[in-house]
């Protein structure tokens, strides 16, 4: 099994996704002691989809978080550069338009989406900046991003609880749960690496976004960023 690096080649990480794809949803239930259903709800209030929108959901992997998108009525576009996740979602649910796309060079025209949003995905994408300002450029004017992503707790005993639970605890549970434990274990390396709450804030005005904010879940374990596109 495939084991990214913290440099994040777009092949290893595509290739680590695709040995987990299985059992992904099912593992990320279990590692997040149940938050992450928590987590999408909150992702599916700040896109606030709307019936005839248009959503790009990147790093969608099998479209779990696509589909809250879908039941609000718009059309949402699942996208992920691993196949091996787009397969197992598009078994699941044949009739989403799935597809295969790197998120620093998107396969879509500019001002194409009203929303776009990416949930525990930006983190793997080697070049951040390129990311964010791709997403910024399939968005139409007065659209918006939402990103959810791991990040730092903000209360200092709790942050090195966490910090103990994602390197001593989170790769045994791995082991239990998933295909492949050692994608776990780049995990918890590539959230310890990850920019802070105002460090991510601060990219997303760099590439273009403005009103930028975000909120805090868990304690600031996952933080919701959220971000328009000038008219």
């Amino acid at each position: 099994m495939t084991r990214a690096s913290l440099d994040k080649q777009p092949h290893e990480v595509a290739s680590m996704f695709d040995g987990v794809a299985k059992r992904y949803d099912l593992t990320n239930d279990v590692l997040s002691l149940g938050q992450a259903r928590l987590w999408r709800k909150a992702v599916a209030r700040a896109v606030d989809a709307r019936p005839g929108q248009k959503v790009l959901d990147l790093a969608a992997g099998t479209a779990t978080s696509s589909q809250p998108f879908a039941e609000a009525g718009a059309y949402v576009v699942p996208c992920d550069f691993s196949l091996g996740m787009l397969r197992v979602g598009k078994d699941r649910h044949p009739w989403m338009p799935f597809t295969a796309g790197d998120a620093t060079r998107l396969p879509f025209k500019d001002d194409t989406f009203d929303a776009v949003t990416i949930s525990f995905g930006l983190r793997n994408v080697q070049d951040t900046d390129a990311a964010l300002a791709e997403m910024h450029r399939v968005t139409r004017p007065g659209g918006r991003v939402v990103i959810s992503e791991f990040s730092r707790p903000v209360w200092a005993p709790f942050r090195t609880v966490y910090m103990e639970y994602l390197m001593k605890a989170l790769p045994p549970v791995a082991r239990a749960v998933s295909s492949n434990p050692d994608a776990y274990v780049y995990l918890a390396e590539s959230i310890q690496e990850w920019p802070d709450q105002p460090s991510l804030a601060a990219l997303l005005g760099k590439a273009g976004w403005s009103e930028v904010a975000w909120r805090n879940l868990t304690g600031g374990v996952v933080a919701l960023h959220r971000g328009f596109k000038r008219v």
